[in-house]
């Protein structure tokens, strides 16, 4: 039945007097059960409109003459109910009706242009009266109607979804509950305290900070580049272990390796003075020294690195040399040297050896050309220059330079030469006094 159909006439004259207005309603009344089992059409839609429109205009003047007064024919209570069920009855038809024109009308859009026809925004009185009844939110339901229509079983599935939903909430937030409980909170929480305990920030000395600033502003300046060969202590190595006690009976300190280095360095450097020799930028020349200043970098303990200079290194001789490394090692770590003492050098040794270090690759001090690396000495197997297999004492000797002054010709040269002294001077008679009968 179709929503404004007549239900009923009221006057006796209505039903006989076939050109009265009633007359004209109870004709569509019985036609009207009918045509509603008929499905509709794009083309019986807007008919049965007109023909609705054409039925209530007819209706009004009949109604407003022949309707009873109010007082006379209260409705009763049980009527009211069932004129709300059957009024729900025919809402869900015209629903369906809707959802069917639409399927047609989408269809027949479909048939005569190209893309999506969304039917989405079209919703009926009835899914709109289930949405308020529920505190349905219509743009959260999933339409499964023609064209992402949203029909009424969406909403009632939409509802009953969402009364699921809660109860699933509660249980999902009560597994969780009992976790804190069973984890072992306070062991956790006490971990980060045990590693912050294992840190320590340690404010650089000012020895620390200014080693720090020579180092990365000479690495900075320089184009440096390295250089190694292998050398033969072994004769230098016998010698010692004869005239270190004698030595430090009357120096008072140890024979070390290190006065036999200088040595062999200062000579090297006399004859090879480009290696002695500082780069100047302004005038893009180096500036060759004939003179040898000789750094001794030290180790400080507590951290940090200083580098004393022997001046006039060259001019020294092997027990001269001893002295002065000696003199300017011990006033560094006691912390007794002068401004003066830490100037002037050309040429520097650094000394990882005694710790373990059998290669480095040092960084040149400022306004040199070049530091020699003095490794670790050990006693290794190897071929002799007679292809004799032997234990020789062998120690590394490793050379940063700077590319601005010399090339790598002459530091393989500079380093061929130092170690060719090292493997064949006889340094015995400048340690005759010390050495045992």
């Amino acid at each position: 039945m179709k929503v404004g159909t007549p239900l009923a006439v009221v006057g006796e004259g209505a039903a006989g007097d076939g050109d009265s207005g009633g007359g004209e309603e109870a004709q569509p009344a019985a036609e009207g059960g009918q045509e509603a089992e008929k499905p509709a059409t794009a083309e019986s839609a807007s008919h049965d409109t007109e023909e609705q429109m054409a039925a209530e205009g007819d209706r009004t003047e009949p109604e407003a003459v022949q309707a009873p007064p109010p007082e006379t024919t209260p409705p009763p209570a049980p009527d009211k109910d069932e004129g709300t069920k059957e009024k729900e009855q025919q809402e869900e038809k015209q629903d369906e009706k809707q959802d069917e024109k639409a399927s047609e009308t989408e269809g027949a859009a479909a048939r005569g242009a190209p893309g999506d026809q969304s039917k989405r925004g079209i919703i009926s009185p009835l899914v709109r009266r289930l949405a308020d009844e529920h505190d349905v939110e219509l743009g959260e339901v999933e339409g499964t109607g023609t064209g992402g229509r949203i029909r009424k079983q969406d909403v009632l599935r939409f509802v009953e979804e969402r009364k699921a939903r809660p109860a699933a909430r509660p249980a999902a937030s009560a597994e969780p509950a009992p976790e804190p409980e069973e984890q072992p909170a306070p062991e956790r929480e006490a971990e980060p305290a045990a590693a912050g305990a294992r840190e320590e920030l340690v404010p650089w000395s000012n020895i620390r900070r200014r080693t720090a600033e020579h180092m990365v502003a000479s690495h900075l300046e320089t184009a440096r580049a390295w250089n190694a060969v292998e050398a033969d202590w072994t004769n230098i190595t016998e010698l010692r272990i004869q005239a270190k006690e004698g030595f430090k009976a009357r120096e008072g300190f140890g024979l070390t390796y290190m006065p036999f280095l200088a040595k062999a360095i200062c000579e090297t450097l006399l004859e090879m003075p480009e290696v002695n020799a500082t780069y100047e930028e302004a005038s893009q020349a180096n500036r060759v020294k004939r003179y040898v200043n000789l750094g001794i970098a030290v180790a400080l303990e507590g951290g940090g690195l200083i580098v004393p200079v022997v001046k006039g290194a060259d001019e020294k001789n092997l027990v001269g040399l001893a002295r002065a490394i000696n003199d300017v090692a011990t006033r560094a770590r006691t912390k007794k040297l002068s401004p003066d003492d830490l100037t002037e050098g050309t040429f520097t040794i650094t000394n990882p050896g005694p710790f373990g270090s059998i290669i480095s690759v040092p960084i040149i001090p400022k306004g040199q050309t070049a530091i020699l690396g003095f490794e670790a000495i050990q006693k290794r197997v190897v071929v002799t220059k007679d292809d004799a297999i032997a234990i020789r004492s062998m120690g590394f000797l490793s050379m940063s330079w700077d590319h601005r002054t010399i090339d790598g010709a002459e530091a393989a040269k500079f380093l061929a030469a130092l170690r060719e002294r090292i493997e064949t001077t006889d340094f015995s008679a400048e340690l005759s006094p010390y050495l045992q009968a």
